[in-house]
């Protein structure tokens, strides 16, 4: 999904909604802060996200916008529709979110997980799919390491054994990179 994707997805869900402001999730997320990133983080057609004010509202999102929509059909990207509960976030995620209201989302606010924040919900999830978009961000330095174990740890929602296997995970990428300079 490119930026410009991200922000008709806004557009769409503040059409079917009549809300303003919208929390974004998951990888494309990542698009509110990031002018560039690695084709691996821009590989998913899917835009998680939920109206801030009435989360309810998501099942509309995902009826009209949704996986095998007629948007998604004819665009070929599509916005899933989620609740607040479904990310696994740091504590205090939304004291470090990106709020973005530009001309491209005619008015509406994305709101979304500092980049970080993103990585260690990934890091926690664990599908070779999160790897790879945390292992992009680590080699072109979007990410610093050290910050994201800190994350990570701080994912108090998370199981604590998917929290030490992700730092644990994160610790040995650090020491393969140490090792190759």
């Amino acid at each position: 999904m490119k930026r410009a994707e991200v922000a008709h997805v806004v557009r769409a869900a503040q059409a079917i909604t009549n809300e303003r402001e919208f929390v974004l999730v998951g990888s494309q997320a990542a698009h509110l802060q990031l002018e560039q990133m690695p084709d691996i983080m821009q590989m998913s057609g899917e835009l998680d996200i939920y109206p801030l004010r009435k989360p309810e509202l998501a099942e509309l999102i995902d009826g009209a916008l949704g996986e095998g929509s007629p948007f998604h059909e004819t665009f070929g990207y599509y916005a899933h529709g989620i609740g607040p509960e479904t990310a696994r976030l740091p504590t205090g995620w939304e004291r470090r979110a990106v709020r973005v209201s530009a001309p491209s989302m005619d008015k509406a606010i994305a709101i979304a997980p500092e980049i970080h924040d993103i990585c260690a919900s990934k890091a926690i999830a664990g599908r070779e799919k999160d790897h790879a978009y945390v292992m992009a961000a680590i080699s072109t330095k979007i990410i610093d390491p050290t910050t994201l174990v800190e994350r990570i740890e701080m994912t108090d929602r998370a199981d604590p054994d998917l929290r030490n296997a992700a730092k644990a995970w994160v610790a040995s990428l650090s020491s393969r990179s140490d090792h190759h300079r």
